[in-house]
């Protein structure tokens, strides 16, 4: 299984040049990561961009749902990095792997490995959320998503 996540709500900018996760943004992830760990989810590695708020959201991934998970930062998953890298990544894992990253990377990910292609229309990435996928021979298929409370929401 493959756990494509989209990082917490992070405070902008201006605020604190990091964008570590807001305090709805770290509510928000306990939140997620508890929905997934009730769904089953048990990744073995978790990887997410290196950037603070995506560290942080993996940080309660991995406490929540895999405390002896892989936990490491991974190349690829910039924001406007080509999806095809990490697809070519995860070629023959056979290991569940949790995945944190960035709009809109995280989208076109999705629509590459399940429809075959990351600009098709549709198939919207759950802003804040997750989606949980499962190999299906040359592709991938979507098992259940989680999406959580909008930024600033209690």
């Amino acid at each position: 299984m493959i756990l494509l996540i989209h990082h917490g709500d992070a405070v902008g900018p201006t605020v604190n040049a990091s964008r570590p996760l807001s305090e709805h943004g770290l509510r928000d992830v306990e939140r997620l990561a508890q929905a997934a760990a009730t769904r089953g989810a048990k990744p073995e590695v978790i990887w997410h961009s290196g950037k603070l708020r995506a560290r942080q959201t993996a940080e309660a991934v991995w406490r929540i749902c895999s405390p002896f998970a892989h936990f490491s930062a991974a190349r690829c998953l910039q924001p406007d990095d080509p999806p095809a890298w990490m697809r070519d990544q995860l070629a023959g894992e056979t290991r569940a792997i949790a995945i944190v990253g960035h709009m809109p990377h995280l989208a076109r990910l999705l629509r590459l490995l399940v429809a075959g292609d990351a600009d098709v229309p549709g198939m919207p990435f759950p802003l804040h959320g997750c989606v949980a996928l499962e190999a299906d021979g040359d592709r991938w298929k979507e098992l259940w998503r989680e999406e959580i409370a909008e930024a600033g929401e209690p």
